[in-house]
């Protein structure tokens, strides 16, 4: 159970940093990304919050995925 449990965090990291940074280039280039003057709007800061977050939860569940596999 403990060798499933890592493969799983392991296979979750990865499909997250896939995922994500993708996405990012998407909302970027997003028109509700930037306002008239060129400046960050909420959309693009609400989404840079919910990325940088969803890739920290990959790198926890990365070293949480190789101290189960290596334990």
């Amino acid at each position: 159970m403990v060798v499933f449990a890592g493969i799983l965090l392991l296979v979750n990291a990865v499909y997250n940093v896939i995922v994500w940074p993708r996405f990012w280039t998407r909302v970027t280039k997003d028109p509700r990304a930037r306002d008239d003057q060129g400046r960050p709007t909420r959309f693009y800061t609400v989404h840079a919050v919910l990325i940088g977050i969803a890739l920290l939860i990959a790198a926890v569940s990365a070293l949480a995925g190789v101290m189960l596999l290596v334990a």
